[in-house]
């Protein structure tokens, strides 16, 4: 079920962690909160493939870590506006409340992709690097301005 992030964060049990996800067309980016909700980590990045498959391993994932619950990025429009990847998305969160009822958030997630890419820059990292850690440093970024905001409310 889609929640809003308070809520999402009420329903979590004693030290349930929170997982975050940067939903690509070919990957699927992880990050992982503590026990206390203040700090993400980069986890690991999927390749997807069939999308009970994905569930799948998300599922084993969230079992072996604790999770209670995911931030999902919500690939909003420069404006504001829901393109194709923000209905992809929705349905991807329709198909883990249907398939798995892992309850969920969605986290505005423009320009993480490239503030992630910018500061890999900064910090020298060749291309093949960078695109080795782009999706799952993006879900940390993501899964970061939630935990961020849920610490100010």
């Amino acid at each position: 079920m889609t929640l809003d992030l308070p809520t999402l964060k009420a329903q979590l049990g004693k030290d349930q962690r929170l997982l975050g996800l940067d939903l690509g067309e070919k990957t699927i980016g992880l990050a992982l909160s503590d026990v206390s909700l203040t700090i993400a980590s980069p986890l690991e990045t999927l390749r997807r493939s069939k999308l009970a498959k994905d569930l799948e391993s998300l599922k084993a994932l969230a079992a072996k870590h604790a999770v209670g619950g995911l931030v999902l990025g919500l690939p909003l429009n420069m404006d504001g506006t829901a393109g194709p990847r923000v209905q992809a998305t929705r349905a991807f969160a329709a198909s883990v409340d249907k398939l798995w009822g892992m309850p969920l958030a969605f986290w505005d997630e423009r320009l993480s992709t490239a503030a992630v890419t910018r500061m890999m820059i900064e910090g020298d990292l060749s291309r093949a690097r960078r695109a080795e850690l782009v999706d799952k440093l993006a879900a940390a970024y993501i899964l970061q301005g939630a935990l961020d905001l849920l610490k100010k409310s």
